[in-house]
């Protein structure tokens, strides 16, 4: 299948490129703000299958290495784009860097178009006082990003450029999302697997605002990583574009298949954390849990207790479902040697303790910074991706639950006694079952925990939660049942 072919929005910042691409996309996916150099990281969005829109961080000086990251980027979006949209605000003159801007793009030998943004003010400058740029007119449009003003004919000015093919494509890829605080190392992380510097990466908190994304192909099979803003607790966060960011990071969890939780081995994990691991399982979707910044623990160690020598842990590859005292899943890793970093040790007990709702997340013990256990990110990802879509046939669910009744009848509330009859299975990602029986609307909660626990004794079911219905049985329901059983 042939790939969409890139439009990249280029400009100076604050001239209404983020507004521009919600308005051709109809809908907020690149955060809008009156703050000029808001968008940081390039974001894209498919228009009418026809073309991907990149929209692009505003270019200025580079005066700091971060600055001349984002420039970096900008030049491979223009590299790659088979039409670049040159993004003006029509209300000022054109200056220096406007010229250096143009003189860029059309060095490319690209098709160029200039767009005259927010032309629905009244102080917009006439067409002439931007023939100096040397674009012809012809290839000029005038636009409004709020008005909608002029949008379709630049939809339609690019499609004339790139031919009006229409790409249909079922979008199978597996989307993984990288969820956690801020400064946890998402982006370090992201950047990691993707082998090229697609996220920025500061050390100053918030650095990542949009979800920036990128698609990595695993046994013939596309992974598409969502790099997210980094969350905050909400009464810390921003009024403006960290609100923005964080309803965009929430979108994500929603869109994912499988989210990978990033905990600083630095830092001790908080409530957030906690949060966050909970909002991933109500949402159904499959969890992994990263220690990152592994590299730093030694050095801390070292500093805090100089006389101690902190032996490194090693691994070797096991069974995924490998558990330890029935605390979470060490990413299918198993302990080589029998000496074990205390500091390293305590991280992961405590978060065994702090995690003891989701017992079936894998943990991988990573560090960006040397690579360390990085690349088994994708079989740990194809793992639970496997648990995700697990069937699990009637008769083997029905076994288990007849074991479990009667090694541990239901207790139910206000003396009344449910009666589980039979479990069928009706969804997968996640496994989802429904048992059907008589009282079933008083079943204990802690029972539903008894029974999960059960079904992963013989399916472990690596990263996924599993969900439950309990369903009553009508009066037609039992005579039927006692006829089938007849």
């Amino acid at each position: 299948m042939k790939s969409l072919p890139i439009v990249a929005l280029i400009g100076q910042t604050n001239a209404g490129k983020s507004s521009l691409l919600n308005r051709l996309a109809h809908k907020n996916i690149a955060i809008v703000a009156r703050e000029e150099g808001t968008t940081r990281d390039s974001v894209s969005a498919r228009i009418d299958n026809r073309f991907l829109l990149v929209d692009t961080a505003g270019l200025k000086d580079p005066e700091d290495d971060f600055e001349a990251t984002i420039q970096d980027q900008i030049a491979d979006a223009i590299d790659s784009a088979e039409v670049i949209l040159l993004t003006l605000d029509s209300t000022k003159y054109p200056d220096d860097k406007d010229k250096q801007i143009a003189k860029s793009a059309l060095k490319s030998k690209k098709p160029v178009i200039l767009v005259l943004n927010k032309s629905d003010k009244g102080e917009s400058l006439p067409d002439e006082e931007f023939l100096r740029l040397g674009i012809k007119p012809d290839m000029t449009i005038r636009t409004s990003a709020t008005t909608g003003q002029g949008t379709r004919d630049l939809a339609e000015k690019v499609q004339d450029i790139i031919g009006n093919n229409i790409y249909k494509e079922k979008d199978t890829s597996l989307k993984v999302a990288l969820i956690g605080r801020p400064n946890v190392g998402k982006s370090s992380l992201f950047n990691s697997l993707a082998k090229k510097q697609q996220a920025i990466v500061s050390s100053r908190q918030g650095t990542t605002r949009d979800v920036n994304r990128v698609t990595i192909k695993f046994k013939g099979r596309d992974i598409e990583f969502l790099d997210t803003a980094g969350l905050r607790k909400p009464g810390k966060r921003e009024v403006g574009i960290e609100k923005f960011s964080a309803l965009r990071t929430l979108a994500a969890i929603e869109e994912a298949d499988i989210c990978a939780l990033l905990i600083d081995a630095t830092e001790p994990h908080s409530k957030l954390d906690q949060s966050l691991a909970g909002q991933i399982v109500d949402a159904g979707k499959g969890i992994i849990v990263i220690l990152t910044k592994s590299d730093l623990i030694n050095e801390r160690n070292d500093q805090a207790l100089p006389s101690e020598t902190v032996p490194r842990i090693s691994y070797e590859k096991s069974d995924a479902s490998d558990t330890r005292n029935g605390g979470l899943a060490r990413a299918g890793l198993r302990r080589q040697t029998p000496v074990v970093s205390s500091t390293t040790d305590e991280i992961l007990d405590k978060l065994e303790y702090d995690f003891n709702f989701i017992p079936y997340a894998p943990v991988l013990i990573t560090s960006s910074e040397t690579g360390k256990n990085v690349t088994k990110l994708y079989d740990l990802i194809e793992t639970v991706d496997k648990s995700r879509h697990t069937e699990i046939p009637t008769s083997k669910l029905n076994h288990i639950l007849r074991d479990a009744v009667v090694s541990h009848p239901p207790a139910g509330l206000k003396n009344t006694h449910p009666k589980p009859k039979y479990i069928v299975q009706t969804d997968t990602c996640p496994p989802w079952f429904v048992i059907h029986g008589r009282e079933m609307q008083m079943m204990h909660w802690s029972y539903k925990r008894f029974l999960e626990r059960k079904i992963r004794e013989e399916y472990p079911l690596v990263g996924t939660p599993i969900m439950f219905s309990f369903h009553n049985e009508t009066k037609q329901e039992k005579q039927g049942h006692k006829k089938s059983e007849a």
